[in-house]
C-alpha cells in the first residue's frame, strides 16, 4: 500500500509552529513527513526560513511514530559533507529507525550566500556524488581521511552515531541525476507524476528502492479561495525548467512570477475542498509507480487541510486500497 506523508514547509513556517505541525501530522494519520531545507524562502511574502536540524531536535522530541526526512539538503556548499554526515547521524540516533537524509544538488537561492562559484548541473551532480561518499564514510567506525576533487576531510570520527546508518535518499529529474540517484541513493525523490522518472531510476539501479514524490495542494473553504491562497503564497509552483536552481534572491523568484495568474497556478496546484480532485491528484503519482507520496498544504491553514485530508481524503485512499 502507498504510504501518504506531510510536507513541513519552512519556507512558511517558524520553527515551533513546524515541530507542532509534525505532532499534528502524526496525530491525523500521516506516516512521514519531509521537511524543506533552505536559507531563503522563495518569496519574501513566505517569510521563514529556520535552521533545519534544529527543528529536527524538537520534532524528534515530539513525535513517536513519524518517520521524518530532509526534502532536500544539499551537502556540497553552504554546508561540508563532513557536517551533514554529523547532523544526520545525530538526527538519526534522536529518532531511531525513523530518518532519513534527503540530499540533491541544491538551488543558488540558498548556496550561494558564501560567495561560492554556482557552477552548471554536471559539477554540482559530481560534487554531490562525492558529499555522498564522505557522509557513508563518516558513518563507519573510525577516524576518516579523504582527499577528493571537491572536498577534503582529515582525521574525522563521528563519536555519536545510529545503531544503523539512515537511508539517503536523493531528489532527481533529468537523465543524469537519474542514473546517479539509481547508482548511488536508497531511494529517489521526484515532484512530478512522471512513470518515466521512476522506470529511469529503477532501470539505473533503483529496483527494489522506495520512490518518493511530493504533490502540492490548497485547500480552503471554497475553490476560489483556495486558489487566491496559492497564487499569494506559491506562484513559482508555475517555474519550469532550470530557474528554480539558478535563480539567487527571492526577489528574483517575485520578478519571475510577476505576471501569473490565479489560473496559471491553480493548474499546477490541486486548489479547493472537493475530495475527488486531491483524490484524482494523488492516484496520478501513485500510478506513476511512486511508494510514498507526501502532501504540502500551501497557506497558513494547515488545521483546516489536516481536518480535511482526515476526515474525507485518508480514509477514502484507505478504501481503495482494500
Amino acid at each position: 500500500m502507498v504510504e501518504i506523508g506531510y510536507a513541513l514547509s519552512s519556507e512558511e513556517q517558524t520553527p515551533l509552529e513546524l515541530v507542532r505541525l509534525a505532532q499534528r501530522a502524526e496525530e491525523v494519520g500521516f506516516s512521514f513527513a519531509l521537511i524543506s531545507d533552505h536559507y531563503h524562502p522563495w518569496t519574501d511574502r513566505q517569510g521563514q526560513s529556520p535552521f533545519v536540524w534544529a527543528v529536527i531536535g524538537g520534532i524528534a522530541c515530539q513525535t513517536e511514530r513519524l518517520t521524518l526526512g530532509t526534502g532536500v539538503t544539499c551537502p556540497t556548499f553552504r554546508i561540508h559533507p563532513a557536517i551533514i554526515a554529523q547532523a544526520a547521524a545525530t538526527a538519526a540516533a534522536m529518532m531511531p529507525g525513523r530518518f532519513f537524509l534527503g540530499v540533491g544538488s541544491g538551488e543558488n537561492l540558498n548556496e550561494h550566500i558564501l560567495g561560492d562559484h554556482w557552477p552548471p548541473a554536471d559539477v554540482r551532480l559530481a560534487m554531490l556524488e562525492e558529499a555522498i561518499e564522505v557522509i557513508r564514510l563518516l558513518w563507519q567506525v573510525g577516524y576518516v581521511s579523504y582527499y577528493g576533487q571537491f572536498f577534503t576531510v582529515e582525521k574525522a570520527r563521528l563519536y555519536t552515531r545510529p545503531d544503523a546508518p539512515p537511508p539517503v535518499v536523493m531528489a532527481a529529474s533529468g537523465p543524469r541525476s537519474l542514473s546517479l540517484a539509481g547508482r548511488l541513493a536508497d531511494g529517489l525523490i521526484a515532484l512530478a507524476p512522471d512513470r518515466r522518472l521512476v522506470e529511469r531510476f529503477r532501470a539505473a539501479g533503483g529496483t527494489g528502492k522506495p520512490c518518493y514524490a511530493q504533490v502540492t495542494v490548497c485547500w480552503a473553504e471554497t475553490e476560489e479561495e483556495a486558489q487566491r491562497i496559492a497564487h499569494r503564497w506559491w506562484p513559482v509552483a508555475v517555474l519550469k525548467g532550470q530557474l528554480q536552481q539558478e535563480l539567487r534572491l527571492p526577489v528574483h523568484f517575485e520578478q519571475a512570477v510577476a505576471d501569473v495568474t490565479e489560473e496559471e497556478v491553480a493548474r499546477q496546484i490541486v486548489c479547493g475542498p472537493s475530495a475527488e480532485k486531491h483524490l484524482a491528484a494523488l492516484q496520478q503519482y501513485i500510478e506513476a509507480g511512486y511508494d510514498y507520496i507526501y502532501v504540502h498544504q500551501v497557506g497558513p491553514d494547515q488545521e483546516g487541510f489536516f481536518r480535511f485530508y482526515a476526515r474525507e481524503v485518508l480514509p477514502a485512499l484507505k478504501s481503495m486500497a482494500a
